[in-house]
């Protein structure tokens, strides 16, 4: 593959569709020990409040997000980018997709939870402005893990005294 700088890779960021599953487990496979299966992305994006995005290049699915909306955040539940494309902007490009839609007078903030032992996620979501408030013991079912509450608030807003409330946990594990 040829060599790409942070400039000149173009995305297309657009909703999921059902034909880009098998590209999106794909690159979930390649992500992650404990990936999710097909089954649990449709049961993650049948929930009324939740938003599937993928990013293209050159047509072909190279990362994708999986969002949940909440009355003041958005909660970042499954993010990936193919191993061939990372570090060349597209996990900055989809987060910036996901900053946009926040707003100083409703949505002010992202959230996630990151495995304990997901070094390059901490380091990629720190990289991007998002702050380790709490650690989440014991938080994945799959191997009783801790995982890191992220947080992203949009620049301005007071945040000083972050507070992370219960259901801020809430639908975090699927």
């Amino acid at each position: 593959m040829e060599s790409r700088s942070k400039e000149q890779i173009k995305l297309h960021i657009r909703w999921m569709i059902r034909r880009d599953m098998p590209e999106v487990v794909a690159i979930e496979s390649g992500c992650f020990d404990h990936p999710w299966t097909e089954e649990d992305f449709l049961q993650a994006l049948r929930q009324r409040n939740c938003i599937g995005m993928i990013s293209e290049h050159e047509e072909r699915v190279i990362g994708f997000m999986i969002y949940e909306l909440h009355r003041s955040r958005l909660h970042l539940l499954n993010f990936g980018v193919s191993q061939e494309f990372r570090r060349i902007g597209v996990g900055r490009q989809m987060v910036n997709k996901l900053v946009a839609k926040l707003s100083h007078h409703r949505r002010t903030r992202v959230t996630s939870a990151v495995r304990e032992g997901n070094l390059a996620a901490q380091m990629f979501f720190r990289s991007q402005n998002f702050l380790a408030t709490k650690v989440l013991r014991g938080f994945y079912g799959d191997n009783g893990e801790d995982a890191y509450f992220m947080q992203f608030h949009l620049p301005g807003m007071v945040h000083d005294n972050i507070e992370v409330t219960e259901d801020a946990a809430v639908g975090m594990e699927e």
